[in-house]
């Protein structure tokens, strides 16, 4: 939704009786009063507010994973909208993601005076300076205090930035000292040219340009006519530039920003900032429930979350839905009080005794929810968009066809070359000091143009991925035999068709299709390898279709960049292979490719054979000698017990031999620990432990009930939430998918519950909103993500989101008219295994309630 149908949206609150409650629903306020001088105070939680109002300063900090995140600095909450971001010194008019940030030495908080103040410095430029915020009446006051002068390098570099989310003004003014204006929908800045292109929009050696100012002066007020969105920023001394910055990057924001002078110390920028406050105003109520609805026979809780200053008024109510249109209360009550979590106050409305099938709708006051169902079949279809959708288009070398659609063409024929040696790279990549490999950096490595999937919202395949997925749609392979066939998949003639069946079960061809990337690895290097990404950031920051970001040609240096020949180009434009050895990575791979080894017996035979016989050979290589302990990010295996684990309990279940489950009673003292993380390994190989293996795991699995129980009682939604700088849909999807193994192999101990507590989360039922983190799964659900067709504000069905993110310290935060806050939109992939897996547990528990 757009900041025009904002603005409708909040007329109509004026006069309907019932409105819909959706994330843009909560967001928005009932009609915003006139501009108010509320003063700013500093509330203990160590932010400012005023009704409707919240000035954040330095409370989060910039993501040290992948630069800048647009989550530090000063930012600003208006009317339960997060709208600007990163106040703070950087180094160009529009930094993009991999351009230079400042580090965070200290914040200090005086709760006196209510100054606070972050110390902050560039150590390569040995350059130090201080952001100092005070409240002043209604305003802020920000201040850029430098104990030493500019170093000459950053003359004309370093400035005070702040940046403003373009969505939140679409189809709204600004004024500069008076002087009108409108924000483009589109950018169309007018640019100068310069020697090199900025660092997030492209390779560093090819030609760039930078925005020119859409408007300069003293004083800007961005949206006079909206209330809601009203923010003056106003300078002392210094000229203040408005720049677009969605010329150099899609993800670019409207940045407001005054260079530092040269030769001064002390004070030398001063802004005053002011958002426009609303005294009484009261943030829309939002009914936390299940988008998808729920079964019969499954507990069915909704959640209030109200604004703190809200109580709750009169009852909830469940209204079933009649043919004709009318609706008929099916339930209804006062919902019970739950207390404060985060920065809102929560009740919540059991209606569980209601379980006539039927299409129902919750309200609240003015609040109406979108229409849902109860039934029994209700988890029986929800995974289809997921297998039918998000998988095939998430397939690496693949021509990915859809009726009149082509999603992507036959990418990175040209796979690989071998990553250079001591070398960090980009998204947690590393090559450490050998090649581990017979090819020499540069070197073109041959055979690993087949198979896996494309990570998340890039374009890259990382290993631990692809045998992430491989286990988890063997275990929904092996439990519950899903053979829908909705899509033609040939790896012969490396071509997809959707909605096309072709014979085969959809599910075993993508197991197919991500083991034949884990043979291709062995078969090309001799083991596991890192993953495969692409050689630079501007590559990297490609979007659009796959096909695009090479030219499918092998790199022969001997030619020149515009010449091709015999399926050879001089376009050093293949993707690299990291192939630092890790033995847990190893047994992360050999446990996939057992797995699907067992997937696929009987569907290909000579591929179940090889992929069997990788992983044994593997497990004899890495017991054989001492461990490979190369750890760099994400990319080189998860902890070497757990892989191990995981390797034993596939090879187990694929062979039977005793040896492995001697290794992984063995490894039992250690995996104890960290059971809750490795539960579900542990259970998958119960049948085929002795048995006294069950009176082993036993007071385990009374621990996991026990912390459970807590972890229900711990906020509203009864499901583990994170709080880190990455959503946690994947802790919940861990959550259900643990509770219900446990409960399949301990029902005495453990209930069901969880499943359908995370489920009923992924669904609608989370903080901040109430839409389905499922795309195209629920009645209003994420339309707007992080996939690799983000640029155009669009959505893959089926793909799973990361979710709520918690800006720190109370904001629980999901963007649907912004796609590029990866922590929060991006799809990914193993989330989506998981979910096909975890919507068939509970369709296989309801069938049997």
């Amino acid at each position: 939704m757009d900041g025009y149908e904002r603005r409708a949206l909040a007329t109509a609150l004026a006069t309907a009786c019932v409105i819909a409650s959706t994330p843009l629903a909560a967001q928005q306020a009932a009609p915003a009063p006139a501009a108010s001088t509320a003063s700013l105070r500093l509330a203990s939680a160590g932010y400012y507010e005023a009704p409707g109002v919240n000035w954040l300063v330095f409370s989060n900090w910039y993501d040290g994973l992948f630069a800048d995140a647009k989550m530090s600095g000063v930012e600003l909450i208006q009317q339960d909208v997060r709208t600007v971001t990163n106040g703070d010194v950087r180094l160009s008019a529009t930094p993009g993601q991999w351009d230079p940030i400042g580090r965070l030495v200290e914040r200090k908080v005086d709760a006196k005076t209510g100054v606070v103040e972050a110390v902050l410095e560039y150590p390569d430029y040995q350059f130090r300076y201080v952001v100092r915020a005070e409240p002043r009446g209604g305003s802020l006051l920000v201040s850029i205090v430098l104990p030493s002068a500019l170093p000459a390098a950053l003359d004309g570099k370093a400035g005070f930035n702040l940046e403003f989310l373009p969505s939140a003004y679409f189809h709204k003014s600004f004024m500069a000292d008076g002087r009108g204006g409108t924000f483009p929908l589109y950018a169309s800045s007018a640019m100068t040219a310069t020697a090199t292109r900025n660092a997030a929009s492209g390779r560093s050696d090819g030609p760039g340009a930078e925005p020119q100012p859409m408007a300069t002066g003293r004083s800007f007020v961005f949206a006079p006519e909206d209330p809601a969105r009203r923010v003056t920023v106003r300078s002392a001394d210094a000229d203040i530039a408005l720049y677009d910055g969605r010329n150099q990057a899609q993800n670019g924001w409207f940045v407001l920003r005054t260079l530092l002078p040269a030769g001064r110390t002390g004070t030398v920028v001063q802004w005053t900032l002011d958002a426009a406050a609303a005294p009484g105003w009261l943030r829309t109520p939002v009914i936390g429930h299940s988008q998808l609805g729920y079964t019969p026979g499954e507990r069915k809780v909704a959640t209030l979350e109200l604004d703190r200053a809200d109580i709750v008024r009169g009852p909830i109510r469940l209204l079933k839905v009649a043919p004709a249109g009318s609706t008929s209360v099916a339930a209804s009550g006062r919902a019970t009080a739950w207390g404060d979590y985060l920065r809102y106050r929560y009740a919540r409305f059991d209606f569980s005794t209601v379980r006539e099938p039927g299409i129902y709708m919750l309200e609240y006051g003015k609040t109406r929810t979108a229409p849902f169902r109860i039934a029994d079949d209700l988890y029986a279809d929800a995974w289809h968009p997921t297998l039918d959708v998000y998988f095939p288009v998430a397939m690496d070398h693949m021509f990915v066809n859809e009726a009149y659609r082509v999603w992507h063409g036959d990418p990175h024929r040209d796979d690989a070359r071998q990553a250079p040696v001591d070398h960090e790279h980009i998204d947690l990549y590393r090559q450490g000091p050998t090649t581990d490999s017979k090819y020499k950096p540069g070197e073109h490595i041959p055979g690993l143009n087949v198979g896996g999937w494309l990570d998340a919202g890039d374009f890259d395949i990382r290993t631990q991925t692809q045998y992430a997925v491989i286990r988890s749609m063997v275990e929904s392979w092996e439990r519950f035999r899903p053979t829908r066939d909705t899509t033609s998949i040939d790896p012969v003639k490396r071509r997809v068709e959707m909605h096309v069946p072709d014979g085969a079960p959809d599910l075993l061809q993508q197991i197919r299709h991500g083991a034949l990337q884990l043979v291709a690895q062995y078969d090309a290097v001799g083991h596991a390898i890192n993953g495969i990404v692409e050689p630079d950031v501007g590559q990297y920051t490609h979007l659009g279709d796959a096909s695009t970001k090479t030219d499918g040609l092998i790199y022969d240096a001997k030619l020149a960049e515009q010449d091709a020949k015999d399926g050879r180009s001089g376009v050093p434009d293949d993707r690299w292979a990291f192939t630092s050895r890790s033995t847990a990575l190893q047994y992360g791979s050999a446990a996939g490719l057992a797995a699907a080894s067992r997937a696929l017996a009987g569907f290909d035979d000579p591929l179940s054979a090889r992929a069997l016989q990788i992983a044994e050979r593997t497990w004899q290589q890495e017991h054989s000698q001492p461990p490979a302990l190369f750890r760099h990010g994400n990319t080189t295996g998860g902890p070497i017990e757990a892989e191990e684990l995981a390797a034993a309990v596939e090879l187990l279940v694929a062979t039977r031999n005793a040896r492995y489950a001697d290794r992984i009673a063995a490894l039992w003292p250690t995996i104890e620990k960290t059971f809750p993380r490795d539960a579900t390994t542990v259970l998958r190989a119960l049948p085929f432990m002795p048995a006294s293996f069950r009176m082993t795991i036993t007071p385990a699995v009374r621990a996991w009930a026990v912390d459970a129980a807590m972890i229900a009682k711990a906020n509203p939604y009864g499901v583990p939430i994170t709080t880190g700088g990455w959503a946690g849909n994947g802790t919940v999807l861990e959550f259900g998918l643990t509770a219900y193994a446990l409960h399949k192999a301990f029902p005495e101990i453990v209930g069901s519950a969880p499943v359908f507590a995370s489920l009923a989360f992924l669904h609608g039922n989370h903080p901040g909103s109430d839409i389905s983190f499922v795309s195209a799964v629920g009645t209003r659900s994420k339309e707007v993500a992080y996939g690799n067709n983000r640029a155009d504000f669009t959505f893959i069905a089926g793909g799973v989101v990361p979710g709520t993110l918690i800006v720190k310290p109370d904001f629980p935060e999901n963007k649907e008219d912004w796609p590029f806050f990866w922590g929060e939109n991006e799809y990914v992939v193993p989330e989506g295994a998981a979910y096909i897996q975890l919507a068939n547990a509970a369709a296989d528990l309801a069938r049997r309630r």
